[in-house]
């Protein structure tokens, strides 16, 4: 996952460069290197996150491509002919033809809000919706009306986040996780996943269930306790446990479906008769 240099006016290869800049060193065309993390990670050829051997991986180098953008690039005023912005980092399609959405492959329908450095997946649906800087979002998933796709989020294929989710940002530090969603999985309407949360894949969110580092998922059938991940294939509610003198806010793991089971079964079916 690194890019050799491209122009830029040293032999320092991309990573090299942004870890130095980052450090406060000179880096001649500190600005072009800092796009380039941009047109990879649009391309996809760069990840904030990616799996390695069945765990998450984040490349801080990435990151910090992203955090040096904020401090070298000025804030700069951008107009789409429907309304005007002024920003560090641009709009992704602020000056898009027709071309340039169709060699995407995504929908991007009025409303929604892509910033630069963010990753789109053929068969991608946005509705109006806001995708942050350094976000992936694979292919075939559909990101809902009023949803929030924060900084360096990775939300996996033919995911579904409905209306008014929002999934935490996480850009600094630079070695802390994203929050991900993996292949997969539906989180309801209303729904927070935040603070790096992974929800492995296969997994449904029922509606208006808030996930952070510190929430207990707790799985009913086993009793287990998880932080920070929901387990493949689980269905999620919100719910409270008991702690003798007051009730805690949890997510509740009310049962566990294998991907074909997901696959042939809907959602409010899943949910019903829990």
């Amino acid at each position: 996952m690194n890019c050799s240099e491209q122009g830029g006016g040293t032999d320092l290869e991309l990573s090299e460069a942004i870890e130095q800049a980052f450090e406060g060193g000179d880096v001649p065309k500190i600005e072009e290197r800092i796009r380039e993390v941009f047109a990879g990670l649009e391309s996809g050829e760069l990840r904030v996150a990616e799996k390695v051997d069945g765990q998450w991986v984040t490349n801080e180098w990435v990151k910090k491509g992203l955090i040096l953008a904020f401090r070298h690039f000025e804030p700069t005023l951008f107009d789409d002919g429907v309304s005007s912005y002024f920003d560090r980092i641009a709009p992704r399609f602020h000056d898009s033809s027709a071309d340039t959405f169709r060699a995407v492959g995504a929908r991007v329908t009025p409303g929604a809000v892509v910033r630069s450095g963010a990753f789109l997946g053929k068969n991608v649906v946005l509705m109006p919706s806001f995708v942050n800087v350094g976000a992936y979002v694979g292919e075939g998933t559909m990101i809902d009306t009023w949803a929030t796709v924060g900084s360096c989020a990775q939300v996996g294929r033919n995911v579904h986040i409905s209306g008014g989710v929002g999934l935490g940002g996480v850009l600094e530090p630079a070695q802390a996780t994203p929050t991900i969603i993996e292949d997969g999985c539906f989180v309801g309407a209303r729904s927070e996943v935040v603070e790096g949360v992974v929800v492995e894949e296969n997994s449904v969110i029922g509606m208006g269930v808030f996930i952070g580092k510190s929430t207990p998922v707790y799985d009913r059938e086993t009793e287990e306790t998880h932080y920070g991940r929901v387990p493949a294939g689980s269905v999620v509610v919100f719910g409270v446990l008991n702690r003798d003198k007051y009730g805690l806010n949890a997510a509740i793991i009310v049962k566990k479906v294998d991907a074909q089971t997901r696959a042939k079964t809907s959602i409010t079916e899943l949910l019903r008769g829990l």
